[in-house]
């Protein structure tokens, strides 16, 4: 089969080949510093191109996705979330939205671009009324886009994803602040309701264009908010289906009027309560299934769920990929495709991205485990 054929029947809950192997997005994706620890490993020649500034994360060599047998190639939004960032290594910026980051390593040793300023601290909705928000239709953010994406259709036989997370409320609190957010959709939600309808008006828009350039060329288009966390939701499934899932699933409905490639959501953490909304929302995809988190058991999830769903993911990335030996990796990669892979729906990748930490070493085990356990 060929790696499109292979993505596609599995996400048809048929099963291929082999399982499907997934690596370079913004939520399966590889840090600069992993990547070049694995190009030296198995001496491959390259750089580290960075698609995702505030997580460093780059474009990985097509030799290595070769090595590893992965089955997706992503097309990207010039600069990712940060289109207009000249600098990929400026210790401190502000995005379109005025939220300022700062190298993490300046302060705390990490390797990321931490939010430390939100510029809705204070604010009232005449405020938010008179904002000038950000133009989705802005020149810059797609070049060429549509042009890879049917590059990659019509002459490759890989899988086509866009590199781009449609997100309304997570995007929204890191304009306000986590704590203050949650806090407001109990004590006051009309502004920062407001401020989520300015967001999903941005993303809607952004989308519009997305899938006008490459609506017929992709397989796969991702979405996501986190809502859920290691203990499990981080807003209550009520507050979710009242606020948040109506404004989700606008933005659905559009993505899946534009094209019919399957939808794919992100939520890092426990989201077992919130699975059957996903479901009603027409998501085709859950990832990254954090399986350290309450909840996610990955036997327990196929069989509640996997009819209705497809798994992407799952391979541990808080204990096993960066403290385990490679024996540990390939048994932690043998469960999962145990649990996950039988009748289809599945496609293999870490839980979230592969970070600075992990030895290549672990990395190279994981991907070549998934080529040895992953035959049907």
């Amino acid at each position: 089969m060929t790696s499109r054929e292979r993505l596609r029947a599995a996400l048809n809950h048929k099963e291929p080949d082999r399982v499907p192997i997934d690596l370079g997005g913004i939520v399966t994706g590889i840090t600069k510093v992993a990547h070049k620890n694995v190009r030296d490993l198995l001496g491959i020649e390259g750089r580290e191109i960075i698609i995702d500034m505030i997580q460093q994360l780059v474009k990985p060599e097509e030799e290595l996705l070769r090595r590893f047998g992965v089955d997706t190639r992503y097309v990207f939004l010039t600069g990712s979330r940060d289109h207009d960032v000249k600098d990929f290594e400026m210790p401190e910026y502000v995005d379109e939205w005025g939220v300022r980051r700062r190298r993490a390593e300046l302060h705390t040793g990490g390797a990321y671009y931490d939010i430390v300023e939100s510029p809705f601290t204070r604010f009232t909705l005449e405020d938010l009324k008179k904002h000038n928000w950000p133009d989705p239709y802005v020149e810059g953010r797609f070049r060429d886009l549509g042009v890879e994406a049917k590059r990659l259709h019509d002459e490759t036989e890989y899988a086509v994803m866009v590199n781009a997370i449609g997100s309304v409320f997570e995007f929204s609190w890191y304009t306000r602040g986590f704590e203050q957010f949650l806090m407001d959709l109990v004590l006051d939600p009309d502004p920062v309701c407001y401020l989520m309808d300015r967001m999903l008006e941005f993303q809607m828009g952004l989308f519009d264009q997305i899938l006008d350039a490459a609506g017929d060329y992709v397989d796969v288009v991702m979405v996501g908010d986190d809502i859920a966390n290691q203990n499990g939701p981080t807003i209550s499934p009520e507050l979710y289906r009242k606020h948040i899932k109506p404004r989700q699933r606008k933005l659905y409905d559009l993505i899946k009027s534009k094209t019919g490639a399957k939808l794919f959501y992100h939520s890092c953490g426990g989201i077992r309560d919130f699975i059957g909304d996903l479901i009603d929302m027409g998501v085709d995809v859950i990832n990254p299934i954090q399986v350290a988190a309450a909840g996610m058991d990955t036997g327990a999830l196929k069989k509640e769920f996997g009819r209705d769903l497809s798994f992407w993911g799952g391979v541990d990335t808080q204990s096993v990929l960066p403290f385990g030996t490679p024996a540990d990796v390939k048994a932690e990669v043998r469960r999962r495709i145990d649990d996950l892979a039988p009748g289809g729906g599945y496609v293999f990748n870490s839980v979230h991205n592969i970070q600075s930490d992990v030895p290549p070493e672990n990395v190279a085990a994981m991907f070549e485990a998934a080529l040895e356990y992953g035959s049907y």
